[in-house]
């Protein structure tokens, strides 16, 4: 298959426009156009992973962090970012970014860290807003199921577990076709009264363009009446941070035992253990630090995550646990992630997982 169709299944999961403004999501180097016949999921882009997938022959590399972050003014080979791109570029290896907009959806880098220590009942932590249209379009009465039904197969009207949701009210609507126009109802140059329905359908941003055109292309009006509202709803399935419980609560110290082996962490740095069990658990993968009065405010027993500078330790301010496992530890099963994800999608497609550790911290 096309590069392109492949990275379309990655963007229906984690669509760009998700991805936090310092972000760079998104193609790093290639052709789009190339075909892809195999492809190689890592953590990181480093010069040793670009290395192995060389060897491998693939022709896609997928990774979790984008290999260019700052602005490059030359390609010179001086730095690991440019000996990785001149390397690439000459192989014919796409590489491609999957970052915060991947952290930043429900089925995201956040539920792979909830299933692995069992948390169920999961929730968005701090749900995005201004993320969401919607459609108001008004149709004739009896056309309505077929111009309503085209707007859901573009994907408009899911809201949490629930699809084809609308919302519709019956008026009559009122207009005069002149001599240029050629009207599905009533005769030009006179007023024509029908009988129509107005059809509210809320729908993701990003989405705009196919969610109307499919509106056009069905709707039996040479011009078609419709109003896109922007929304300032928070998303329930988009957002920073995930929330959740244990099936059955733990001792703190046990479930620090079980995290730390589930998560393979080396250490696990932690304030004091003011909470004697832990069931309701907070977490971001990476870093999370950010998220900490969110955790507090939905009573959260502890939050995990990495990266938390010492005085930002001080915050948990005896309200929380907080429990930090380590940046790579935290995002280590992220390609796991994609890698299932696509073979659902294609599941005769060659895919592998890099065998490179990436992570630059050792202890000892």
């Amino acid at each position: 298959m096309k590069a392109r169709q492949l990275i379309s299944y990655l963007e229906e999961l984690a669509p760009r426009s998700f991805q936090e403004d310092y972000d760079n999501s998104g193609l790093m180097c290639g052709d789009l156009e190339l075909d892809v016949n195999s492809a190689m999921i890592s953590l990181d882009c480093t010069e040793e992973v670009v290395n192995e997938a060389i060897e491998k022959k693939v022709n896609l590399l997928i990774c979790h962090h984008p290999l260019i972050f700052g602005n490059l003014k030359s390609i010179s080979g001086r730095s690991e970012v440019e000996r990785c791109l001149i390397k690439a570029i000459k192989n014919d290896l796409i590489i491609y970014a999957i970052h915060t907009n991947l952290d930043n959806v429900i089925r995201g880098v956040n539920a792979k860290i909830a299933e692995k220590i069992g948390l169920v009942d999961c929730q968005i932590l701090r749900p995005k807003r201004g993320l969401l249209n919607k459609l108001v379009f008004f149709v004739p009465s009896d056309k309505m199921e077929q111009v309503r039904n085209a707007v859901f197969e573009a994907g408009a009207g899911e809201i949490g577990n629930y699809s084809h949701c609308s919302f519709n009210v019956e008026g009559e609507g009122s207009f005069m076709a002149n001599e240029a126009a050629k009207p599905h109802l009533g005769r030009r140059g006179e007023v024509h009264f029908e009988k129509e329905r107005r059809v509210e359908i809320i729908f993701p941003t990003h989405m705009s363009d196919k969610i109307v055109s499919s509106l056009k292309e069905v709707h039996p009006y040479e011009e078609v009446a419709y109003d896109l509202y922007p929304l300032n709803n928070s998303w329930q399935e988009v957002g920073s941070g995930l929330i959740g419980k244990l099936e059955e609560p733990m001792s703190a110290e046990a479930f620090l035992s079980e995290l730390k082996n589930k998560m393979k962490s080396q250490c696990v740095r932690h304030t004091a253990l003011v909470k004697k069990n832990i069931q309701k658990v907070a977490l971001c993968g990476g870093s999370g630090s950010f998220l900490l009065q969110d955790a507090i405010r939905q009573q959260a027993d502890i939050f995990v995550s990495a990266d938390f500078k010492y005085h930002q330790f001080f915050d948990a301010a005896g309200q929380i646990v907080i429990a930090d496992i380590g940046h790579y530890e935290s995002e280590q099963y992220t390609p796991q992630l994609i890698q299932e994800y696509l073979q659902e999608k294609i599941p005769n497609f060659a895919l592998y997982l890099s065998a490179i550790k990436t992570n630059p911290i050792n202890y000892v």
